[in-house]
């Protein structure tokens, strides 16, 4: 492996390892929805991304339609998201975000930036650009 490449493959497995640890720390925020990891996910979708057809929002989230299905129906049931038919095609689902299902989603990561804002401050000013700069170059990987 050229040294070029060995500094990608460092690269890599560091922003890796980083990413998961840094899910895991903010994961426990998520509780306090009272909302379910694979709902959130779901939900993040349909907040973040506009209205999905079942099968769309089972592509993203990679589960089969069934399993989507379900987490949906839970949505629905707590109000959080909606099921509705379109107009061109009846037998088409399109489900929505409700206004409380935003809600909670946006106070969920509200909850978990505040979480990280919280370890940043044991930063200095250059060592927290520095992560914002890392963050933007993550995002436009």
């Amino acid at each position: 492996m050229s040294s070029e490449n060995s500094k990608r493959y460092k690269a890599a497995e560091a922003a890796h390892s980083a990413a998961i640890k840094l899910l895991r720390l903010v994961r426990g925020e998520d509780a306090k929805t009272g909302v379910g990891p694979a709902q959130l996910s779901a939900l993040s979708v349909l907040v973040f991304h506009g209205p999905k057809r079942l099968n769309e929002l089972a592509a993203v989230e990679q589960v089969r339609p069934p399993t989507m299905s379900r987490i949906v129906d839970g949505l629905v049931k707590q109000r959080l998201a909606r099921r509705e038919s379109r107009a061109s095609d009846r037998r088409s689902v399109e489900v929505s975000a409700t206004s409380a299902g935003r809600k909670i989603l946006l106070q969920g990561k509200a909850r978990r930036v505040h979480a990280l804002r919280r370890r940043l401050a044991a930063l200095t000013t250059e060592e927290v650009a520095t992560i914002q700069k890392a963050a933007k170059l993550m995002l436009a990987l």
